[in-house]
């Protein structure tokens, strides 16, 4: 398979292995913490879940990263790459560690939502520092391969710590306290695999700077908008639109997960365990979705060129969506699972290859982050929209009309940018 020969030559590579190493770890981490907290919020049988308390949970875990995700990006572009994958992996096993003592001490919410709060703020930073890294690390002519592969590792990473998270969290009574204790336990990994790296070797290129706080803060704005302006300038206009496109894509993205949610809590099950179970199996064949597309994107990219694979993803959504989710049963549902994994994962790939190869390396940092605040901010926006939309059992009509809309104005936009 093209795929197993691409990861073969990638694999030669000793630097790229020890940075996927970082990757895998640190977001299979990321799937078993997340989905113990999905379990905690969503599918505790003692609470009762609407579509408004999950648009809540991610407003609260989500929203501050408007704040932090634009100092991410002025630090990585100041601070050594290496030594963020370090500290910032020890911070988020230490706070993982007092997430599972909040869960099994019965802690109010509030608190359980700020401990929260700090790991995924922390992991602003990680996966900020993974994607400014990654062309370090490979030189420009297999970089499109290493975006298919590598983020694209890191999501089946995931996706597969949810898996084990499921196993363990069945195996040890439904302790949702547990499976946290085992995401830090990788996330400790995670910091010990970046030490085989040296320091200096993730960049930034010029010297690391360690700029006082005050300095660093008010510098941010101007930082900040040099990145913008750099964003802005002729020869990196496609960056701009294949973010902007996919900002778009990742509302969809946010407000099917909502719908997901709900239908597997309540209209496509018959209690808390058999949702959880079915969410899993969605979750999983989502994964093999991302899997086709790392398969299939660095083909399509060579054909159709960046901008016109992200057209033809989000103009595939547009027409599958509706026809696979206005049924509302489990069947149909998990193979809109696969086919939105396919498309998102594989216009995101066409994203990130965009921008990596338009952006300088010194302001790969800064526009990282900026392109986390707008998935983010556009996450948690499809929330709060969802909230609004959906019936207590998840199914909407109008909400799944309303994504296929989206998808197809994704698409023109995209053609037409791609034809002038």
């Amino acid at each position: 398979m093209p795929v197993v020969r691409d990861l073969r030559v990638l694999l030669r590579l000793r630097d790229f292995r020890r940075l996927l190493a970082v990757r895998l770890l640190s977001q299979g981490a990321d799937g078993v913490y997340q989905v113990a907290l999905a379990a905690y919020v969503v599918f505790s049988p003692e609470k009762q879940t609407s579509p408004a308390a999950i648009a809540s949970a991610m407003a609260v875990l989500l929203l501050p990263y408007s704040l932090i995700g634009p100092f991410a990006g002025v630090f990585l572009d100041r601070w050594r790459r290496r030594q963020v994958l370090l500290y910032g992996n020890l911070l988020r096993a230490l706070l993982a560690a007092v997430t599972a003592l909040l869960m099994a001490g019965g802690a109010p919410d509030a608190l359980f939502y700020v401990s929260a709060l700090c790991v995924t703020a922390v992991n602003r930073f990680v996966l900020s520092g993974l994607s400014a890294a990654l062309p370090r690390v490979v030189d420009t002519e297999r970089l499109v391969i290493a975006n298919s592969l590598s983020p694209t590792a890191g999501t089946l990473a995931a996706t597969a710590g949810g898996g084990l998270a499921f196993a363990v969290r069945l195996a040890v009574s439904d302790s949702d306290a547990t499976v946290v204790v085992l995401g830090a336990l990788l996330y400790l990994c995670a910091a010990l695999t970046s030490l085989t790296m040296a320091p200096g070797l993730l960049g930034p290129e010029r010297a690391p700077v360690r700029p006082r706080l005050r300095a660093a803060l008010a510098g941010t704005a101007r930082d900040l908008l040099a990145g913008m302006r750099h964003l802005a300038a002729p020869a990196r206009r496609g960056a701009a639109w294949a973010l902007a496109a996919m900002t778009a894509m990742r509302f969809c993205y946010g407000a099917l997960l909502v719908m997901l949610l709900m239908l597997c809590r309540y209209a496509l099950s018959s209690g808390p365990a058999e949702g959880l179970g079915l969410l899993g199996l969605a979750l999983g064949v989502s994964g093999a979705g991302f899997f086709a597309a790392a398969a299939v994107t660095p083909w399509a990219v060579g054909r159709l060129g960046p901008e016109r694979w992200i057209a033809v993803c989000a103009g595939s959504a547009a027409l599958l969506e509706p026809a696979l989710g206005l049924p509302f049963a489990t069947g149909p549902l998990l193979v809109a699972s696969f086919v939105l994994g396919l498309i998102t994962q594989g216009a995101k790939i066409a994203t990130d290859t965009v921008v990596q190869s338009s952006v300088d390396d010194g302001f790969r940092g800064r526009i990282f982050s900026v392109y986390d605040v707008l998935f983010n901010v556009a996450f948690v926006g499809a929330a709060a929209v969802a909230a609004l939309m959906l019936p207590p059992d998840g199914r909407s009509v109008v909400l799944v009309v309303l994504v296929a809309a989206i998808y197809g104005a994704v698409a023109v936009a995209m053609s037409r940018f791609e034809r002038r």
